[in-house]
């Protein structure tokens, strides 16, 4: 079980699109807070929907939450716009990156600063984002356009950390990256969680990275949780190994038997 204390809790939510599309079906999650927690699930299982309604950007792609609650240490948030959330220290790095193409790192860096007036925090913000992202520092003059995607991805991150927030919402950060990088952002993740305490509620494909670095999991499947647990037990599960970390105790099936083991993977309690 989690813990009880929670930074952030989802109680039962559902989300429309155009006023028609279901895309969330009673999700529930909870995130402790200075932990890491992981949405997991394949393209198009609710992953993406799910950051969104916590950070309330639906509006802009014509979505909203129709039934359920979101609390921010027990507040209601539903109504909150997206800056009312950066204030409150919740911050969410979009699927894709979304540098400025023609800013350069730093440049892009000092956007997530925008809330903020102490020009020393600035400063110091600034700095610790060149600490726990070297590659940036030595990359700080150059036009974000003409930096890989690795570091585009740390310029994010970075981007977010410079408004001093309490919990980042990280939408699939391993996409288009090589895995050598992955594993660079993944373990810079973990230590901004363990050295500077900020909780991350993270979606990714990547199954196998996501359980290694988060405590807990929640795996969606067409809009609905179907599974959760401890990071340590769903590696462990064996219907996990089969659907998501490409993994059978039993050697490889053939076509009939995958058939039937898909119609059997109702996620059954």
């Amino acid at each position: 079980m989690q813990p009880t204390t929670a930074i952030l809790n989802v109680n039962g939510i559902e989300v429309i699109y155009n006023h028609v599309i279901l895309v969330l079906k009673g999700v529930s999650l909870k995130v402790p807070e200075g932990s890491i927690v992981a949405i997991l699930g394949g393209n198009g299982a609710g992953k993406t929907t799910t950051l969104r309604a916590v950070s309330n950007l639906l509006r802009g792609e014509r979505g909203e939450v129709t039934k359920g609650s979101i609390e921010l240490r027990g507040e209601r948030i539903e109504n909150l716009s997206p800056a009312d959330l950066v204030q409150r220290g919740v911050v969410q790095v979009m699927e894709g990156r979304h540098c400025f193409a023609h800013l350069t790192i730093e440049e892009n860096l000092l956007t997530g600063a925008y809330t903020r007036r102490d020009k020393g925090e600035v400063a110091a913000n600034l700095d610790k984002v060149y600490t726990y992202f070297p590659r940036l520092k030595t990359r700080r003059t150059s036009q974000a356009a003409y930096t890989s995607g690795g570091e585009q991805q740390m310029c994010a991150i970075g981007r977010a950390l410079m408004a001093s927030p309490r919990m980042v919402l990280l939408d699939e950060p391993s996409m288009g990256l090589a895995p050598q990088i992955v594993e660079e952002v993944f373990t810079i993740v973990k230590d901004l969680n363990q050295k500077e305490k900020v909780t991350f509620l993270l979606a990714e494909q990547n199954t196998g990275i996501a359980l290694r670095y988060a405590e807990f999991g929640y795996i969606l499947e067409n809009g609905r949780v179907v599974m959760e647990g401890r990071a340590a037990d769903l590696g462990a599960n064996e219907d996990v190994k089969e659907f998501y970390l490409g993994m059978s105790g039993a050697g490889r099936k053939s076509f009939r038997d995958m058939k039937f083991y898909r119609r059997r993977k109702r996620w059954l309690a």
